[in-house]
């Protein structure tokens, strides 16, 4: 429907600041609401619910496997009209050519993308990124209308040792008067108080009550955060009933095959099912990022924008149809924005690499009489933790370990040759093959997992040959392999496809499968291992350059 026609909709207007629902009809015209009429008649249930759109509140739009453009297609289907966008992912790649590539693919939609300035490009100097964004690029990024914020500023020891280059990017957006979003897990006390106070005002890390009710105290707003990794709305759903006007909902990372089956509509669900208050609820997943962030978008009041969602009910909020700036962009289950033209951007400049250079001799892997450090990856959590475990030793190399569930890790850097990091995972449950991914967060080197050289080699290849992608190797033993059993190529920045995106999630779907065939019982496996190399996320990861100690943030593993 064009944004210049005058129309009306009917249905059961849900006016969330007033916490009142009641019959109306909007009037719209030339994209805005021009009034809205109250009806004599009460609630009729047979009648659409009128509402806000849906506001993610912290997305790395890259994580979908999908170029924004795409990505929108997929989330208005579920009532989301905006998202709080952070493009650290293709930052990391790309610098800010590949923030301009993100904006500029979002405008080519009606969807409402709010990108920030990435604060940590690279996020630390223990690994190969592909780029830089210096501060006077971030103030240049801060100075642009199209830029909302300044992303989350990882560096929170850089803000507790007030480092120059990281107090100058919060000085920055202060200047702009555009507010900082933090990125601090398990930061309490006395640290925590001077992060918040240094202009800090979100954090999606908390993994617990406490640590959130303690940075409410200190005047943050948090926000929860369910998404195809980190899942901790268990942890803190009672804050939406308890600090209603200072919670709002994000997934951080959502990956295609989830994003098709549901977004932040799914997480108000679930917050229903728990009992808490609609209109609090409510409050957090459309009206406060809106204020918060001073964002144009409409929350139905006469003279908005014209951005609203009809669903079906308050219980399951099934989505019926949704609209931008007045225009339908989703209607009974069907996207009606279109697919656009797409050239990649993309920085991969590394060769094949051959299955003998994975191995680990006994004397270059750091070990204490025969124990050695293993990650150990938590389903649903970022976090790791570090486990001090028996090895296994042949000819001379530390391997693999099935039934211990001790696997191999490799990072291999993408920018240029460089030697191999390797180390030892727990928690995959691979029992064979091997799975790789360019999508590697924060610097997006290529990452994998697997029982045996050969089929992690195959798996690295794969990646390579697509300049960019996730890849399964399928295969018992590792030997013979003429290639990847399956590959899903990214060939924007590594991270991203501009092709259909309900067929990406499809293919996602499918690869997922086949990586849960080896033996994975992860929820998510490609997504897991796309953290197993974010350093700032305690507390055992690996880079391009070593085993990491998130803790004390050095190399120093024991």
């Amino acid at each position: 429907m064009s944004s210049t026609h005058t129309y009306s909709v009917t249905g059961n207007l849900v006016d969330i600041p007033n916490r009142h629902i009641y019959g109306a009809t909007l009037w719209i015209e030339e994209g805005h609401i021009k009034r809205i009429e109250a009806n004599s008649e009460p609630v009729n249930p047979s009648l659409p619910y009128i509402m806000p759109g849906f506001i993610d509140s912290h997305v790395h739009i890259e994580s979908s496997m999908l170029v924004p453009s795409e990505f929108a297609r997929l989330a208005v289907l579920h009532g989301t009209i905006g998202t709080i966008s952070d493009p650290h992912e293709i930052a990391n790649v790309c610098g800010v050519a590949g923030v301009e590539f993100m904006i500029e693919n979002g405008k080519q939609t009606p969807f409402k993308f709010f990108f920030g300035a990435p604060s940590c490009v690279p996020a630390t100097i223990f690994e190969t990124a592909g780029a830089e964004v210096n501060e006077k690029e971030v103030d240049d990024l801060l100075a642009r209308p199209e830029i909302y914020y300044l992303s989350e500023m990882m560096n929170f020891p850089g803000v507790l040792f007030n480092d120059p280059s990281v107090m100058a990017k919060i000085k920055s957006a202060q200047k702009h008067k555009k507010p900082v979003d933090g990125h601090a897990p398990g930061l309490r006390g006395e640290a925590a108080k001077k992060y918040i106070a240094a202009g800090i005002s979100t954090d999606h890390e908390c993994f617990t009550i406490e640590e959130a009710l303690e940075k409410l105290e200190y005047g943050m707003h948090i926000l929860i955060r369910e998404g195809s990794a980190a899942k901790n709305f268990e942890a803190l759903y009672p804050l939406i009933d308890s600090h209603t006007t200072r919670i709002m909902l994000c997934s951080d990372d959502k990956h295609p095959d989830s994003l098709a089956a549901g977004h932040i509509n799914t997480i108000c669900a679930r917050a229903i099912a728990k009992g808490l208050d609609i209109f609090n609820v409510l409050r957090a997943a459309c009206i406060n990022p809106v204020a918060h962030y001073k964002l144009p978008v409409g929350i139905l009041n006469p003279g908005d924008p014209a951005d609203f969602i009809l669903v079906k009910d308050l219980t399951h909020f099934e989505v019926l149809s949704t609209y931008i700036n007045g225009s339908t962009v989703a209607e009974k289950g069907i996207s009606k924005i279109n697919s656009v033209t797409t050239n990649a951007i993309n920085n991969f400049n590394c060769e094949k690499i051959d299955a003998t250079a994975l191995a680990i001799p006994e004397n270059e892997y750091p070990n204490k009489n025969g124990i050695i450090p293993v990650i150990e990856a938590l389903d649903g959590q970022l976090i790791t933790n570090k486990l001090l475990l028996a090895g296994s030793l042949q000819s001379g190399n530390w391997v693999t370990d099935t039934q211990h569930d001790i696997l191999k890790i490799v990072v291999v850097n993408r920018y240029h040759a460089a030697p191999i990091a390797k180390a030892f995972i727990k928690n995959f449950g691979l029992t064979h093959g091997a799975i790789a991914s360019s999508v590697a967060h924060d610097s997006h080197n290529i990452v994998a997992v697997g029982v045996d050289d050969e089929s992690i080699a195959t798996a690295i290849n794969a990646v390579i040959e697509a300049r960019g992608g996730v890849s399964v190797v399928n295969h018992a033993n590792g030997a013979n392999n003429n290639g990847a059993s399956l590959v899903l190529p990214l060939p924007v920045a590594g991270l991203m496809s501009s092709a259909d995106g309900f067929e990406v999630a499809d293919k996602y779907t499918a690869i997922d499968l086949a990586a849960k065939a080896l033996g994975s019982k992860l929820q998510a496996p490609f997504m897991t291992l796309s953290f197993m190399a974010l350093l700032v996320i305690p507390h055992l990861k690996l880079s391009d350059k070593g085993l990491f100690n998130g803790d004390h943030f050095n190399f120093d593993i024991f």
